[in-house]
Protein backbone atom coordinates (compact mmCIF):
# COMPACT_ATOMS: atom_id res chain seq x y z
CA UNK A 1 0.00 0.00 0.00
CA UNK A 2 1.37 3.20 -0.92
CA UNK A 3 2.07 5.89 1.48
CA UNK A 4 -0.94 8.27 0.52
CA UNK A 5 -3.36 5.78 0.65
CA UNK A 6 -1.99 5.06 4.14
CA UNK A 7 -2.12 8.96 5.03
CA UNK A 8 -5.84 9.02 3.62
CA UNK A 9 -6.61 5.95 5.79
CA UNK A 10 -5.29 7.76 8.56
CA UNK A 11 -7.29 10.70 8.20
CA UNK A 12 -10.29 8.88 7.58
CA UNK A 13 -10.36 6.61 10.63
CA UNK A 14 -9.56 9.67 12.65
CA UNK A 15 -12.34 11.46 11.37
CA UNK A 16 -14.44 8.45 11.83
CA UNK A 17 -12.91 8.27 16.02
CA UNK A 18 -13.74 12.27 16.55
CA UNK A 19 -17.32 12.05 15.13
CA UNK A 20 -18.05 10.25 17.89
CA UNK A 21 -18.44 13.83 19.95
CA UNK A 22 -21.87 14.86 20.85
CA UNK A 23 -22.67 18.69 22.41
CA UNK A 24 -26.71 18.26 21.83
CA UNK A 25 -28.62 17.69 25.43
CA UNK A 26 -29.27 14.09 25.75
CA UNK A 27 -33.07 13.42 24.71
CA UNK A 28 -35.15 12.96 28.04
CA UNK A 29 -38.86 13.37 28.56
CA UNK A 30 -39.79 17.07 30.00
CA UNK A 31 -40.97 17.13 33.79
CA UNK A 32 -44.72 17.80 33.74
CA UNK A 33 -47.13 18.04 36.71
CA UNK A 34 -48.86 14.27 36.62
CA UNK A 35 -51.33 13.65 39.02
CA UNK A 36 -52.05 10.18 39.98
CA UNK A 37 -55.74 9.77 38.77
CA UNK A 38 -58.37 11.72 37.18
CA UNK A 39 -60.41 13.41 39.41
CA UNK A 40 -63.58 12.77 37.50
CA UNK A 41 -63.15 9.18 36.96
CA UNK A 42 -61.25 6.01 38.85
CA UNK A 43 -59.36 3.46 37.98
CA UNK A 44 -57.24 5.66 35.63
CA UNK A 45 -53.44 5.87 35.57
CA UNK A 46 -50.44 7.83 33.86
CA UNK A 47 -48.09 6.11 31.29
CA UNK A 48 -45.30 7.07 28.27
CA UNK A 49 -46.66 8.70 25.43
CA UNK A 50 -47.80 5.78 22.88
CA UNK A 51 -49.22 8.22 19.94
CA UNK A 52 -48.43 5.48 17.18
CA UNK A 53 -50.72 2.89 18.73
CA UNK A 54 -54.08 2.25 16.75
CA UNK A 55 -57.24 3.88 17.30
CA UNK A 56 -59.52 2.34 14.04
CA UNK A 57 -62.44 4.00 12.94
CA UNK A 58 -63.68 5.26 16.61
CA UNK A 59 -67.01 6.95 15.57
CA UNK A 60 -68.38 3.53 14.19
CA UNK A 61 -69.18 2.20 17.65
CA UNK A 62 -71.76 5.01 17.32
CA UNK A 63 -73.90 2.54 14.50
CA UNK A 64 -74.56 5.10 12.30
CA UNK A 65 -73.94 4.54 8.48
CA UNK A 66 -74.74 8.25 8.18
CA UNK A 67 -72.23 9.38 10.35
CA UNK A 68 -69.61 6.71 8.74
CA UNK A 69 -71.05 8.01 5.41
CA UNK A 70 -69.94 11.24 6.33
CA UNK A 71 -66.55 11.12 7.62
CA UNK A 72 -65.08 8.84 4.71
CA UNK A 73 -66.02 11.94 2.63
CA UNK A 74 -64.16 14.21 4.99
CA UNK A 75 -60.77 12.12 4.42
CA UNK A 76 -61.35 12.44 0.82
CA UNK A 77 -62.51 16.00 0.46
CA UNK A 78 -61.41 18.62 3.44
CA UNK A 79 -59.27 20.58 2.32
CA UNK A 80 -57.34 21.62 5.80
CA UNK A 81 -57.06 17.85 6.02
CA UNK A 82 -55.09 18.02 2.90
CA UNK A 83 -53.15 21.28 3.70
CA UNK A 84 -51.61 19.50 6.80
CA UNK A 85 -50.85 16.30 4.53
CA UNK A 86 -49.17 18.61 2.20
CA UNK A 87 -46.85 20.24 5.42
CA UNK A 88 -45.93 16.67 6.53
CA UNK A 89 -44.75 16.47 3.02
CA UNK A 90 -42.64 19.19 3.34
CA UNK A 91 -41.48 17.65 6.53
CA UNK A 92 -40.20 15.53 5.19
CA UNK A 93 -38.24 16.79 2.38
CA UNK A 94 -36.57 18.96 4.96
CA UNK A 95 -35.40 16.11 6.91
CA UNK A 96 -34.21 14.25 3.72
CA UNK A 97 -32.21 17.90 2.78
CA UNK A 98 -31.14 17.60 6.41
CA UNK A 99 -29.85 14.14 6.31
CA UNK A 100 -28.29 14.50 3.43
CA UNK A 101 -25.20 16.02 4.78
CA UNK A 102 -24.32 12.76 6.45
CA UNK A 103 -23.14 12.03 3.47
CA UNK A 104 -20.42 13.13 1.08
CA UNK A 105 -21.61 15.19 -2.34
CA UNK A 106 -19.91 14.31 -5.79
CA UNK A 107 -19.94 17.33 -8.43
CA UNK A 108 -18.92 16.70 -11.64
CA UNK A 109 -17.53 19.68 -13.87
CA UNK A 110 -15.87 20.68 -16.72
CA UNK A 111 -14.41 24.47 -18.30
CA UNK A 112 -12.46 25.71 -20.64
CA UNK A 113 -10.49 28.96 -20.59
CA UNK A 114 -8.79 31.14 -23.43
CA UNK A 115 -6.15 33.80 -21.68
CA UNK A 116 -4.04 36.38 -23.31
CA UNK A 117 -1.28 37.75 -20.94
CA UNK A 118 -0.35 41.19 -21.58
CA UNK A 119 2.94 42.15 -23.43
CA UNK A 120 3.59 44.76 -20.82
CA UNK A 121 4.67 42.60 -18.23
CA UNK A 122 6.99 39.40 -18.10
CA UNK A 123 5.99 36.37 -20.45
CA UNK A 124 7.81 33.14 -19.33
CA UNK A 125 5.50 31.98 -22.27
CA UNK A 126 6.68 31.57 -25.95
CA UNK A 127 3.47 33.02 -26.89
CA UNK A 128 0.82 35.52 -24.87
CA UNK A 129 -1.98 33.47 -25.85
CA UNK A 130 -2.90 29.71 -24.34
CA UNK A 131 -5.92 27.49 -23.09
CA UNK A 132 -6.73 25.87 -20.71
CA UNK A 133 -9.40 22.91 -20.72
CA UNK A 134 -9.97 20.50 -17.32
CA UNK A 135 -12.81 17.76 -16.43
CA UNK A 136 -13.18 16.75 -12.85
CA UNK A 137 -15.04 15.02 -10.54
CA UNK A 138 -15.10 16.96 -7.18
CA UNK A 139 -15.57 15.14 -4.00
CA UNK A 140 -16.39 17.01 -0.98
CA UNK A 141 -17.11 15.42 2.69
CA UNK A 142 -17.99 17.37 6.33
CA UNK A 143 -15.97 15.22 8.93
CA UNK A 144 -19.17 15.79 11.54
CA UNK A 145 -16.40 16.13 14.53
CA UNK A 146 -18.99 17.58 16.63
CA UNK A 147 -21.83 16.05 16.10
CA UNK A 148 -22.98 19.42 13.66
CA UNK A 149 -24.35 17.17 10.70
CA UNK A 150 -25.90 14.25 12.98
CA UNK A 151 -27.83 17.39 15.40
CA UNK A 152 -29.12 18.83 11.73
CA UNK A 153 -30.87 15.28 10.86
CA UNK A 154 -31.55 14.38 13.60
CA UNK A 155 -33.38 17.49 14.58
CA UNK A 156 -35.07 17.47 10.98
CA UNK A 157 -36.37 13.44 11.91
CA UNK A 158 -38.01 14.86 15.05
CA UNK A 159 -39.64 17.80 13.29
CA UNK A 160 -40.91 15.42 10.51
CA UNK A 161 -42.01 13.25 13.14
CA UNK A 162 -43.57 16.39 14.74
CA UNK A 163 -45.25 17.16 11.53
CA UNK A 164 -46.73 13.91 11.29
CA UNK A 165 -48.48 13.95 14.51
CA UNK A 166 -49.90 17.66 13.73
CA UNK A 167 -51.17 16.01 11.14
CA UNK A 168 -53.27 12.85 13.13
CA UNK A 169 -54.30 15.99 15.23
CA UNK A 170 -55.83 17.89 12.63
CA UNK A 171 -57.57 14.62 11.36
CA UNK A 172 -58.48 13.79 15.13
CA UNK A 173 -59.97 16.82 15.49
CA UNK A 174 -61.96 17.69 12.11
CA UNK A 175 -63.67 14.39 12.94
CA UNK A 176 -64.49 14.93 16.50
CA UNK A 177 -65.99 18.32 15.24
CA UNK A 178 -67.62 16.66 11.61
CA UNK A 179 -69.16 13.90 14.11
CA UNK A 180 -70.35 16.39 17.09
CA UNK A 181 -71.86 18.83 14.71
CA UNK A 182 -73.99 15.62 13.29
CA UNK A 183 -75.39 14.80 16.61
CA UNK A 184 -75.82 18.28 17.44
CA UNK A 185 -77.50 18.83 14.02
CA UNK A 186 -79.40 15.49 14.92
CA UNK A 187 -80.41 17.24 18.26
CA UNK A 188 -82.28 20.29 16.58
CA UNK A 189 -84.22 17.26 14.37
CA UNK A 190 -85.51 15.84 16.98
CA UNK A 191 -86.29 19.49 18.76
CA UNK A 192 -87.79 20.81 14.97
CA UNK A 193 -90.10 17.21 15.19
CA UNK A 194 -91.33 18.45 19.13
CA UNK A 195 -92.01 22.01 17.85
CA UNK A 196 -94.28 21.02 14.31
CA UNK A 197 -96.05 18.60 16.76
CA UNK A 198 -96.65 21.17 19.11
CA UNK A 199 -97.34 23.52 16.20
CA UNK A 200 -100.01 21.24 14.99
CA UNK A 201 -101.51 20.74 18.80
CA UNK A 202 -101.29 24.43 19.50
CA UNK A 203 -103.72 25.05 15.96
CA UNK A 204 -106.09 23.06 17.13
CA UNK A 205 -106.02 24.73 19.90
CA UNK A 206 -106.60 28.02 18.76
CA UNK A 207 -109.28 26.40 16.75
CA UNK A 208 -111.51 24.92 19.23
CA UNK A 209 -111.22 28.07 21.63
CA UNK A 210 -112.28 30.05 18.93
CA UNK A 211 -114.87 28.03 18.70
CA UNK A 212 -115.90 28.08 22.44
CA UNK A 213 -115.88 31.96 22.53
CA UNK A 214 -118.13 32.25 19.48
CA UNK A 215 -120.29 29.75 21.65
CA UNK A 216 -119.85 32.22 24.96
CA UNK A 217 -117.97 29.30 26.34
CA UNK A 218 -114.70 31.18 26.31
CA UNK A 219 -113.11 35.14 27.01
CA UNK A 220 -111.34 37.07 24.10
CA UNK A 221 -108.13 36.64 26.02
CA UNK A 222 -108.45 32.68 25.67
CA UNK A 223 -108.05 33.14 22.39
CA UNK A 224 -105.34 35.76 22.30
CA UNK A 225 -103.33 33.58 24.48
CA UNK A 226 -104.02 30.25 22.76
CA UNK A 227 -102.73 32.91 19.48
CA UNK A 228 -99.46 34.08 21.50
CA UNK A 229 -98.79 30.22 22.64
CA UNK A 230 -99.01 29.11 18.45
CA UNK A 231 -96.61 31.99 17.31
CA UNK A 232 -94.46 31.56 19.66
CA UNK A 233 -94.01 27.84 18.69
CA UNK A 234 -94.04 28.77 15.18
CA UNK A 235 -91.06 31.33 16.02
CA UNK A 236 -88.87 28.59 18.21
CA UNK A 237 -89.21 26.26 15.34
CA UNK A 238 -88.02 28.82 12.62
CA UNK A 239 -84.64 29.70 15.20
CA UNK A 240 -84.18 25.81 15.34
CA UNK A 241 -84.58 25.29 11.72
CA UNK A 242 -82.10 27.97 11.50
CA UNK A 243 -79.74 26.50 14.00
CA UNK A 244 -80.01 23.34 12.01
CA UNK A 245 -79.06 24.94 8.75
CA UNK A 246 -75.82 26.65 9.81
CA UNK A 247 -74.82 23.23 11.22
CA UNK A 248 -75.45 21.51 8.04
CA UNK A 249 -73.46 23.66 6.01
CA UNK A 250 -70.46 23.61 8.69
CA UNK A 251 -70.99 19.41 7.74
CA UNK A 252 -70.65 20.35 3.98
CA UNK A 253 -67.36 22.39 4.34
CA UNK A 254 -65.55 19.47 7.08
CA UNK A 255 -66.82 16.98 4.04
CA UNK A 256 -65.42 19.47 0.94
CA UNK A 257 -68.64 19.79 -0.41
CA UNK A 258 -70.30 23.10 -1.56
CA UNK A 259 -73.46 24.06 1.33
CA UNK A 260 -75.87 24.92 -1.87
CA UNK A 261 -75.48 21.41 -3.00
CA UNK A 262 -75.55 19.52 0.21
CA UNK A 263 -78.34 18.35 2.24
CA UNK A 264 -78.90 16.22 5.26
CA UNK A 265 -82.91 14.84 5.39
CA UNK A 266 -84.44 15.01 8.97
CA UNK A 267 -83.89 12.30 11.52
CA UNK A 268 -84.29 11.53 14.89
CA UNK A 269 -81.48 9.50 16.57
CA UNK A 270 -82.87 7.02 19.30
CA UNK A 271 -78.93 5.89 19.62
CA UNK A 272 -77.71 6.30 23.14
CA UNK A 273 -73.77 7.49 23.95
CA UNK A 274 -71.64 4.31 24.01
CA UNK A 275 -70.61 2.88 27.22
CA UNK A 276 -67.63 4.08 28.61
CA UNK A 277 -65.14 1.40 29.93
CA UNK A 278 -65.01 0.91 33.55
CA UNK A 279 -61.30 0.98 34.02
CA UNK A 280 -59.80 3.74 31.56
CA UNK A 281 -55.80 3.44 31.23
CA UNK A 282 -54.32 6.42 31.65
CA UNK A 283 -51.89 5.23 28.77
CA UNK A 284 -54.82 6.40 26.58
CA UNK A 285 -54.09 9.72 27.23
CA UNK A 286 -51.00 9.65 25.42
CA UNK A 287 -51.97 8.24 22.28
CA UNK A 288 -52.56 12.37 22.24
CA UNK A 289 -50.91 13.45 18.66
CA UNK A 290 -50.29 16.79 19.98
CA UNK A 291 -48.79 15.53 23.28
CA UNK A 292 -46.31 13.51 20.79
CA UNK A 293 -45.94 16.74 18.53
CA UNK A 294 -44.69 18.99 21.39
CA UNK A 295 -42.58 16.32 22.78
CA UNK A 296 -41.11 15.83 19.69
CA UNK A 297 -40.57 19.46 19.12
CA UNK A 298 -38.76 19.46 22.64
CA UNK A 299 -36.48 16.44 21.30
CA UNK A 300 -35.53 18.74 17.83
CA UNK A 301 -34.59 21.82 19.98
CA UNK A 302 -31.96 20.24 22.08
CA UNK A 303 -30.26 18.58 18.77
CA UNK A 304 -30.93 22.65 17.80
CA UNK A 305 -28.51 23.65 20.79
CA UNK A 306 -25.97 20.69 19.83
CA UNK A 307 -25.86 22.68 16.51
CA UNK A 308 -25.42 26.39 17.70
CA UNK A 309 -22.22 24.71 20.27
CA UNK A 310 -20.49 23.05 17.30
CA UNK A 311 -19.96 26.65 16.03
CA UNK A 312 -17.55 27.23 18.72
CA UNK A 313 -15.41 24.59 17.28
CA UNK A 314 -13.39 24.12 14.37
CA UNK A 315 -14.90 22.70 10.95
CA UNK A 316 -12.93 19.98 9.35
CA UNK A 317 -14.06 18.52 5.96
CA UNK A 318 -12.09 16.34 3.51
CA UNK A 319 -11.71 17.25 -0.20
CA UNK A 320 -10.91 15.28 -3.41
CA UNK A 321 -10.98 15.67 -7.04
CA UNK A 322 -10.26 13.26 -9.97
CA UNK A 323 -9.70 14.46 -13.73
CA UNK A 324 -7.71 15.97 -16.92
CA UNK A 325 -6.38 19.23 -17.07
CA UNK A 326 -5.17 19.92 -21.06
CA UNK A 327 -4.25 22.83 -23.70
CA UNK A 328 -5.78 20.75 -25.91
CA UNK A 329 -9.70 19.50 -26.00
CA UNK A 330 -8.51 16.15 -27.81
CA UNK A 331 -6.50 15.09 -25.49
CA UNK A 332 -7.75 15.75 -21.95
CA UNK A 333 -8.24 11.53 -22.18
CA UNK A 334 -4.70 10.88 -22.33
CA UNK A 335 -2.51 9.76 -19.71
CA UNK A 336 -0.25 12.58 -19.55
CA UNK A 337 -3.60 15.22 -19.05
CA UNK A 338 -4.47 12.89 -15.65
CA UNK A 339 -4.87 14.83 -12.59
CA UNK A 340 -5.92 14.45 -8.91
CA UNK A 341 -5.69 16.01 -5.63
CA UNK A 342 -7.02 14.95 -2.05
CA UNK A 343 -6.80 16.30 1.71
CA UNK A 344 -8.44 17.22 4.78
CA UNK A 345 -8.82 21.26 5.71
CA UNK A 346 -10.30 23.15 9.00
CA UNK A 347 -11.34 25.91 9.92
CA UNK A 348 -11.92 27.94 12.82
CA UNK A 349 -13.30 31.17 13.44
CA UNK A 350 -12.00 33.31 16.25
CA UNK A 351 -14.00 36.71 16.15
CA UNK A 352 -17.93 37.13 15.13
CA UNK A 353 -19.05 40.39 17.21
CA UNK A 354 -20.80 37.60 19.08
CA UNK A 355 -22.68 35.92 16.92
CA UNK A 356 -22.00 32.73 18.13
CA UNK A 357 -22.84 33.19 21.65
CA UNK A 358 -26.12 34.98 19.96
CA UNK A 359 -27.06 31.93 18.06
CA UNK A 360 -26.67 29.22 21.17
CA UNK A 361 -28.60 31.85 23.77
CA UNK A 362 -31.56 31.85 21.36
CA UNK A 363 -31.26 27.94 20.79
CA UNK A 364 -31.44 27.49 24.35
CA UNK A 365 -34.36 29.81 24.61
CA UNK A 366 -35.80 28.18 21.82
CA UNK A 367 -35.71 24.63 24.01
CA UNK A 368 -36.99 26.14 27.02
CA UNK A 369 -40.19 27.41 24.67
CA UNK A 370 -40.47 24.39 23.35
CA UNK A 371 -40.48 22.47 26.79
CA UNK A 372 -43.19 24.82 28.27
CA UNK A 373 -45.56 24.33 25.60
CA UNK A 374 -45.35 20.76 25.81
CA UNK A 375 -46.55 20.88 29.68
CA UNK A 376 -49.05 23.35 28.84
CA UNK A 377 -50.39 20.73 26.41
CA UNK A 378 -50.25 17.93 28.73
CA UNK A 379 -51.98 20.34 31.29
CA UNK A 380 -54.69 20.91 28.60
CA UNK A 381 -54.89 16.94 28.04
CA UNK A 382 -55.64 16.86 31.08
CA UNK A 383 -58.02 19.81 31.58
CA UNK A 384 -59.66 18.27 28.92
CA UNK A 385 -60.17 14.86 29.88
CA UNK A 386 -61.81 16.03 33.22
CA UNK A 387 -64.37 18.35 31.14
CA UNK A 388 -65.34 15.35 29.01
CA UNK A 389 -65.88 13.15 32.01
CA UNK A 390 -67.51 15.07 33.90
CA UNK A 391 -69.71 16.27 31.30
CA UNK A 392 -70.58 12.78 30.06
CA UNK A 393 -71.47 11.72 33.65
CA UNK A 394 -73.44 14.75 34.41
CA UNK A 395 -75.15 14.93 31.42
CA UNK A 396 -76.48 11.16 32.26
CA UNK A 397 -78.00 12.60 35.06
CA UNK A 398 -79.48 15.44 33.34
CA UNK A 399 -81.05 13.09 30.87
CA UNK A 400 -82.97 10.64 33.51
CA UNK A 401 -84.36 14.07 35.93
CA UNK A 402 -85.15 15.49 32.75
CA UNK A 403 -87.51 12.34 31.26
CA UNK A 404 -88.98 12.20 34.81
CA UNK A 405 -89.62 16.09 33.95
CA UNK A 406 -91.07 15.21 30.74
CA UNK A 407 -93.20 12.64 31.81
CA UNK A 408 -94.32 14.92 34.99
CA UNK A 409 -94.78 18.18 32.41
CA UNK A 410 -97.38 16.07 29.82
CA UNK A 411 -99.51 14.48 32.77
CA UNK A 412 -99.69 18.79 34.21
CA UNK A 413 -100.70 19.49 30.70
CA UNK A 414 -103.67 16.71 30.14
CA UNK A 415 -105.05 17.38 33.44
CA UNK A 416 -104.87 21.46 32.89
CA UNK A 417 -106.70 20.81 29.84
CA UNK A 418 -109.73 18.82 31.12
CA UNK A 419 -110.17 20.94 33.90
CA UNK A 420 -110.41 23.47 31.46
CA UNK A 421 -112.79 21.98 29.51
CA UNK A 422 -114.86 21.25 32.83
CA UNK A 423 -114.27 24.82 33.12
CA UNK A 424 -112.44 24.24 36.42
CA UNK A 425 -109.93 26.27 35.20
CA UNK A 426 -108.71 29.21 33.41
CA UNK A 427 -107.41 28.85 30.21
CA UNK A 428 -103.95 30.22 31.52
CA UNK A 429 -103.46 27.68 33.34
CA UNK A 430 -103.56 25.35 30.41
CA UNK A 431 -101.66 27.75 28.73
CA UNK A 432 -99.02 27.52 31.33
CA UNK A 433 -99.06 23.43 31.62
CA UNK A 434 -98.43 23.71 27.61
CA UNK A 435 -95.35 25.73 28.10
CA UNK A 436 -93.53 23.86 30.84
CA UNK A 437 -93.91 20.93 28.93
CA UNK A 438 -92.93 22.13 25.84
CA UNK A 439 -90.19 23.50 27.57
CA UNK A 440 -89.22 20.44 29.11
CA UNK A 441 -89.31 18.66 25.87
CA UNK A 442 -87.24 20.60 24.21
CA UNK A 443 -84.70 20.62 27.56
CA UNK A 444 -84.81 16.75 27.17
CA UNK A 445 -83.65 16.61 23.33
CA UNK A 446 -81.15 18.89 23.65
CA UNK A 447 -79.65 17.03 26.33
CA UNK A 448 -79.62 13.85 24.81
CA UNK A 449 -77.84 15.46 21.86
CA UNK A 450 -75.37 17.00 24.06
CA UNK A 451 -74.46 13.42 25.28
CA UNK A 452 -73.58 12.20 22.52
CA UNK A 453 -71.45 15.39 21.44
CA UNK A 454 -70.13 14.88 25.03
CA UNK A 455 -68.93 11.54 24.47
CA UNK A 456 -67.11 12.34 21.06
CA UNK A 457 -65.27 15.00 23.04
CA UNK A 458 -63.93 12.47 25.38
CA UNK A 459 -62.66 10.38 22.56
CA UNK A 460 -61.01 13.28 20.88
CA UNK A 461 -59.21 13.88 24.56
CA UNK A 462 -58.50 10.51 24.74
CA UNK A 463 -56.48 10.86 21.35
CA UNK A 464 -59.41 8.34 19.43
CA UNK A 465 -60.89 6.50 21.74
CA UNK A 466 -60.91 4.45 25.00
CA UNK A 467 -59.81 0.88 23.49
CA UNK A 468 -56.51 0.02 23.64
CA UNK A 469 -56.58 -1.68 20.18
Amino acid sequence: MSRRRLVLLAALSGAALLSACELAPPDKPTPVIAPVAFKEAEGWSLAAPADDAPRGAWWRIYGSAELDGLEARLDAGNQSLKAAAARYDQARALSREAASGLYPTLDAGARTTNTQVSRAVANPLSHGRFQDNLASLDLNYEIDVWGRVRDLARAGKDRAEASAADLAAIALSLRADLASDYFLLRGYDARIAVLDETVGSYGKALELTRSRFEAGYAAEPDVSAAEASLELARTQAAEARLNRARLEHAIAILTGAPPAGFALPPLVLTVAPPPVAEVLPGALLQRRPDIAAAQRRVFAANADIGVARAAFFPQFSLSGALGSESASAGRLLTAPAAAWAVGPSGALNLLDGGKRRALNAQARAAQAEAAANYRQTVLDAYGQVEDSLSALSLLGREDQTQQAAVKAASTARSQAERRYAAGYAAYYDVVTAQNIELSARLQGAEIQARRLAASVALIRSLGGGWTEG
